[in-house]
Order: structure tokens, then C-alpha cells, then sequence
């Protein structure tokens, strides 16, 4: 693209340059031999166009303001190329796809990711100028490991729409390294050489790219953001190795926001804000960080430039606020969720960079685009939409290219009474004694997601210190129970001491899946630290202050 401006620049530039022949400190000229023709130093000429094109970028980013300066509601100049949004359709009350196109059409964002390929949001998104990601869930995975069902997939699912509906992407499974479910793992890579393969089949394969989204939990290391490595028993070089080779970006699940609530103090909020703060200075580097975003995105560069693969480029697949939620979820309210997108969409615009990777866009997906009312989980679940079902504002942070560009914004949501959880809930922490009916832990605290289900929750890894209270991880409701049989299965394979929960231990009653793998769980949990990313498994853990213990089965706490 820039080259392409550049050549346009200097078409345009070079008669009036040539016209002001006379003004030769600005160019230099140098006599023909042959006949008095004068020639135009390129060096001088390619100078002066990047002047230009500095003031061209300035005029460009010149309406951005920070979303602190009291001027909220201002319009972007333009559709920025770095801005995505996520739309997922958990929901019972959201407008028809051609509604939902027509509204994106008059914001600035130029691109959205889909958690799947519904044919009718497809067609919907057809010239509209809108770029998509198409989404394949984490079930459809083993089946792609066939090339003639990836081949099929992308007969039925992607070539009827192109070129009409500008596809650019493919985003496979969600933070699938970190499922726990070793046969799935084994599978991603395959499915997605095999979409990519079908892709070239039908001449698509420079068009549209194939990732797949992760959390920072693939991180082992994320302080300094110099020294971020990559965990050793994911094979992160052999998926580097493929997005590198075919041009596409690795997709990360960045939040801020679950950080802050791993350890919420002032500090730590504003530097989740983008607001002032100290910030974080990495020794190794000299650079100064000044939000957490920045540092996070870092941390998984330097893990990718450890293993030898700097070239790849980073996508945030999803990052976002919570403007309403439950009274005991810490920093959810509507301010932090303008204060985060408005100046997140000014940061990733401003083609800042980061400190490691600074003068570039950051391209992002913010979560979501509606407030999705059917998500299981705390009332913040259904609170991340930029926009609610009725296509109003949920706030303003300029997205609307201009005050009548859509429906007048109502007053925001503030969430709502939440339902029943599937399985019993504490109502205050448990002290020990005799409990008749001893019942499976479950959150009446914050909570890092809702089901496993499209589109995926989130939990994210902060680059900041674990919580320093008393602190547990249990199951969330409605987990399934295969998934939490795998993390049960995995974290007592970890050395962790599951004793307790056998046949005559403290906490074997009850016996079932759900009760056991909380108790395994929050026993990995503590002893890996504490780390938000350590209670994620597969979107299945959440993060507690109401103490689970129960009769004489105590949950360890640091």
C-alpha cells in the first residue's frame, strides 16, 4: 500500500518539481552532455516524497483524540485498515446479518471476525468494501485432518462468496494449544495445512490467510517483554514455521482486562487503561512500556524471535472491556470500557507500534460488536458490545463515521439479574464442619469467561505480578464433562497431589467429574503461581475469592 501511494506521490510530485527547477536547494541537478537536459537526483526526489508523505500520514491520523480529553464522540477521519471487530451471534434478540453489514458499513472499522461461516452473514457482507474472517470451530478440527473434507470445506464454505464478499482470513479453532486434549492439539496443524492446501487448489491461497488464535497462556514467560518465551510443551516452531512460510500472522487473545482482575490495584488499572502510569521499564532493552498491551504483544514477539521467526506479524484476534457486569467483578464499569477502546482504537490506529515493533499498525479485533444477552458466565459476559441488540451505542468512543450515521445511542446496559448456575453455589465461604450434602464448587466471584461454546470466551495472562490474596480456581457451570475429565487428567499428571480426591480422601464426595477436576484444578493452579493463565483450561476454570472448601476437604490457597 505504501508503495503504492509513494508511486502516486512522486507522479504527482515530479512536474512540480521539475516546474521549480530554480529552487535547487531542494533538488539536484545535473546538465546533460548531450544536449542541455536536466536530470532530477531520485535520492532528492524519493526525500521529498517522504516528506510528503509524513504530512499525507499526519493529515490522515489528524482526527484521533484520547478518550480522557473530555471530546468523546468525535469521528475518525477514515476507516482505519488496522481496525476489526468481533461478532459473535450468542444471542436470541440481534438484528438480520444485512442489518448488521449496513451498521458496520457506517463505522471505521474495515474488517470483522466471525465464529463461523453462516452463509446469510456472508452474502450480507457482500460489497460492502468489509474484509471478514471466517471461523471454524474447535469440533470441526479433526475432521479438516482429511484433505478432501478441508477441500469440500472451502467449496461450500468460502468459493461460492468470492470474490463478492472480501474473505481475507481463516481463523481455526480457539486457544486450541491449550485445550489439554493432546489429540486436538495434534490435529490443528494439520487442518490448517490442509485448508491452506485447499485454498491454493481453487487460487485463494494469497488472498485468504489461515491462523489460529491463542492465548497469552502459550507464554512461559512474559516479564520483561524481552525475555518472553514460548511454553516448551507447545510446538510453537513447527506452527511458526507454517504461518511463515504462507504469509500469515499469528493471532493472540490479548485482555488487559483479566489481568486487572488477577490484581487489581490503581497501579495496575491504569496501566491496563492506556492512561498515565509509571510504567514498566525492561532492563534488558531500555524501553519503557507504558501499557500493558504493548508489553504483552512484545512478550510474544520476543518468544517468536527466540525461536528464530521475527518476520511473522501479530494479529489481536480479540481484546476488549466489560461496560457493565455483577458488583463483585473488579473494573468493570462504563468508564474503564470507553476509557480502554477509545484510547485502544487511537494506539493501534496511530501506526505507533509497540516498543519493540514500533511506525506499524497494530491490527486488532476489539470484543465485541454486540452485547450478546444468551452468554453463560457473570452479567460482564453479556456487556463487551460496542453496540447493543437494538443497534444503538452501547458508548461512544468515534466510531461512527458521522452523528447520523445510526441510531441515536440509549442509556447503556447495566447488566441484569444473572441465572441460576447449573450446579449449587456457596452463598458465603465455607468454614468447615459437618456438611450434609456436600456440593461441587461453584462461582458466586468474578469469573474469567462462559461456555465453551462460538463465540469463545476469554481468559489472557497478565504481564504483571499473581494475586496476593487468598484466591482459588474452580469449574465453570455448564463445562462439559469431557473437558474437564481431560483437565483433571492433566493436572494430576502434573505432579500435582490428587491423594484428596481418591477413593477414602477428604474431598473423593462427591464423586463426580465436575467436583474432582475443581479440586485438581485449583491444586495446579496455586502450585504453577497463580497465573490467570494456569485457571484457564479450555475456557473451563474461573478465578474465585469465596473460599470452596467444604466440610473437611480443604482447597489449598497460597
Amino acid at each position: 500500500m505504501e508503495m503504492r501511494v509513494k508511486a502516486v506521490a512522486i507522479t504527482i510530485l515530479l512536474p512540480v518539481i521539475l516546474y521549480c527547477i530554480p529552487c535547487g536547494a531542494v533538488v539536484t541537478l545535473h546538465q546533460s552532455l548531450s544536449g542541455g537536459i536536466f536530470l532530477l537526483d531520485f535520492q532528492y526526489l524519493l526525500l521529498v516524497t517522504d516528506m510528503v508523505m509524513i504530512g499525507i500520514h499526519v493529515i490522515m491520523n489528524a482526527g484521533y483524540e484520547t478518550y480522557d480529553s473530555g471530546r468523546r464522540g468525535r469521528s475518525l477521519v477514515q476507516r482505519s485498515q488496522a481496525l476489526g471487530v468481533a461478532y459473535g451471534q450468542t444471542a436470541d434478540n440481534l438484528p438480520p446479518p444485512s442489518a448488521v453489514a449496513k451498521l458496520v458499513q457506517r463505522t471505521t472499522i474495515s474488517k470483522v471476525k466471525l465464529y463461523g461461516a453462516d452463509p446469510a452473514v456472508l452474502q450480507a457482507f457482500a460489497n460492502t468494501g468489509i474484509g471478514l474472517v471466517v471461523g471454524i470451530g474447535n469440533e470441526q478440527i479433526p475432521s479438516l485432518n482429511q484433505l478432501t473434507v478441508a477441500q469440500n470445506w472451502i467449496k461450500n464454505n468460502i468459493v461460492p462468496f468470492v470474490p463478492a464478499t472480501d474473505i481475507i482470513g481463516i481463523s481455526v479453532g480457539n486457544e486450541v494449544l491449550f485445550s489439554g486434549d493432546r489429540a486436538l492439539i495434534s490435529q490443528l496443524l494439520p487442518a490448517m495445512q490442509n485448508l491452506h492446501i485447499a485454498l491454493a487448489g481453487v487460487s485463494l491461497d494469497k488472498q485468504i490467510k489461515v491462523s489460529t488464535p491463542h492465548s497469552m497462556a502459550i507464554l512461559s514467560a512474559s516479564v520483561p517483554p524481552s525475555a518472553g518465551r514460548f511454553n516448551e510443551s507447545f510446538d510453537m516452531k513447527s506452527l511458526l514455521d507454517f504461518l511463515q512460510k504462507i504469509g500469515a500472522p499469528l493471532m493472540i487473545n490479548s485482555y488487559p482486562f483479566f489481568a486487572y482482575k488477577s490484581n487489581p490495584t490503581d497501579q495496575t488499572l491504569a496501566y491496563a487503561l492506556f492512561k498515565p502510569n509509571p510504567g514498566f521499564y525492561d532492563t534488558n532493552t531500555g524501553l519503557t512500556y507504558s501499557n500493558m498491551f504493548d508489553a504483552q504483544l512484545d512478550a510474544v514477539y520476543s518468544a517468536m524471535k527466540y525461536l528464530g521467526y521475527p518476520g511473522v506479524d501479530i494479529v489481536v484476534a480479540e481484546t476488549g472491556w466489560p461496560s457493565a457486569g455483577d458488583p463483585t467483578e473488579a473494573g468493570v464499569s462504563l468508564q474503564n470500557a470507553i476509557t480502554y477502546n477509545g484510547n485502544l482504537i487511537k494506539h493501534v490506529t496511530s501506526m505507533v507500534g509497540t516498543p519493540l515493533r514500533p511506525n506499524r499498525y497494530i491490527h486488532t479485533y476489539i470484543f465485541a460488536l454486540f452485547n450478546e444477552d444468551l452468554k453463560a458466565g457473570p452479567s460482564s459476559e453479556r456487556n463487551y458490545g460496542l453496540f447493543k441488540p437494538d443497534m444503538s451505542m452501547s458508548y461512544d468512543v468515534g466510531l461512527l463515521q458521522s452523528p447520523s450515521a445510526g441510531p441515536s445511542p440509549s442509556p447503556p446496559r447495566t447488566g441484569g439479574p444473572v441465572t441460576a448456575p447449573t450446579r449449587p453455589s456457596p452463598s458465603a465461604p465455607r468454614t468447615g464442619g459437618p456438611v450434609t450434602a456436600p456440593t461441587c464448587p461453584s462461582p458466586s466471584a468474578p469469573r474469567t469467561g462462559g461456555p465453551v461454546t462460538a463465540p469463545p470466551t476469554r481468559t489472557e495472562g497478565p504481564v504483571t505480578a499473581p494475586p496476593t490474596g487468598r484466591v482459588w480456581c474452580i469449574t465453570k457451570p455448564g463445562a462439559d464433562d469431557k473437558t474437564l475429565q481431560a483437565n483433571l487428567n492433566y493436572a494430576c499428571g502434573q505432579g500435582i497431589d490428587c491423594s484428596p480426591i481418591q477413593p477414602g480422601g477428604p474431598c473423593y464426595s462427591p464423586n463426580t467429574v465436575a467436583c474432582h477436576a475443581a479440586y485438581a484444578m485449583n491444586a495446579y493452579y496455586q502450585a504453577k503461581g497463580r497465573k490467570s493463565w494456569n485457571c484457564d483450561f479450555a475456557q473451563t476454570g474461573t478465578i474465585t475469592t469465596t473460599d470452596p472448601s467444604y466440610g473437611s476437604c480443604v482447597y489449598p490457597t497460597a
